[in-house]
């Protein structure tokens, strides 16, 4: 990940607070967005357990405090949602629900595009389908 400063992109984001908006704005999207149903679907009924998940790997993926990685151990995230069929209809799922949340919460453009840059890169390396550029094989 890289950031415009030397600070950290969770600095520059705005810390726990603004990690915590932008992870609720992340799943209210999810919940409201007729194109996300699909993805909401493979989520259960209460997004608690979720949100808490994501807020801690967030803050530890944009340089915050590593709480993840203390209690959850490596992230695995393939591995952790291989049970799950991503495509590129999933990945753009969720980047339209990420996408609205940065506009909703990040006010700096710049720091705002490079979040969706990266986020789009992780999107990307989540997907799991037959054929998909970074499993290919030479």
């Amino acid at each position: 990940m890289t950031s415009t400063t030397d600070t950290t992109l969770y600095d520059q984001l705005g810390g726990a607070a603004t990690v915590v908006r932008l992870v609720d704005a992340f799943y209210d999207n999810m919940d409201q967005l007729g194109p996300a149903q699909g993805i909401r679907a493979m989520h259960g009924s209460d997004l608690g357990p979720v949100r808490l998940i994501l807020k801690t790997y967030l803050t530890e993926w944009l340089g915050g405090p590593s709480n993840y990685s203390a209690t959850r151990g490596h992230p695995r995230l393939r591995m952790r949602h291989a049970r799950f069929p991503i495509g590129p209809a999933e990945r753009d799922a969720w980047m339209m629900c990420m996408n609205k949340a940065l506009v909703d919460v990040v006010e700096d453009a710049a720091l705002r595009e490079l979040l969706q840059a990266n986020f789009r890169n992780l999107a990307d390396w989540m997907r799991n389908d037959p054929g998909n550029a970074h499993d290919a094989r030479g």
